[in-house]
């Protein structure tokens, strides 16, 4: 049996690290496709976004549909499921932008590029 300390440590486990939660994010906007989301996150290989794709679809947060042509197309969905991390997703955006705007007054050359989703 699986056992943690605080409630955090099952949230990081599923939705923590570079990459988890700006996939979750992009896909709360639609579907999209491996391609589209590699586009989306500037720095990601395309070894790690699968790896992290396949993460988050073996905890039932994102789906998958593979469509039987050729060239294979597969794209990418938020579930019923992972739509629930929706409000953990946003206050981390929001957070974000406020750290941003804290250290662009303290004088750290700092920006950020895109407007981020209220």
């Amino acid at each position: 049996m699986k056992q943690y300390h605080l409630g955090i440590e099952a949230t990081l486990e599923i939705i923590g690290g570079k990459w988890k939660s700006l996939i979750i994010c992009i896909l709360m906007s639609g579907t999209k496709r491996t391609s589209e989301l590699q586009r989306s996150i500037p720095g990601i290989s395309q070894k790690v976004l699968i790896q992290q794709l396949r993460e988050l679809e073996r905890y039932g947060i994102i789906g998958r549909v593979v469509y039987s042509q050729m060239p294979p197309k597969v794209e990418y969905y938020i579930t019923e499921y992972g739509i629930t991390a929706n409000e953990i997703i946003n206050l981390m955006c929001s957070w974000g932008r406020t750290n941003i705007a804290i250290r662009q007054q303290r004088g750290e050359e700092v920006m950020l590029l895109d407007k981020d989703p209220e």
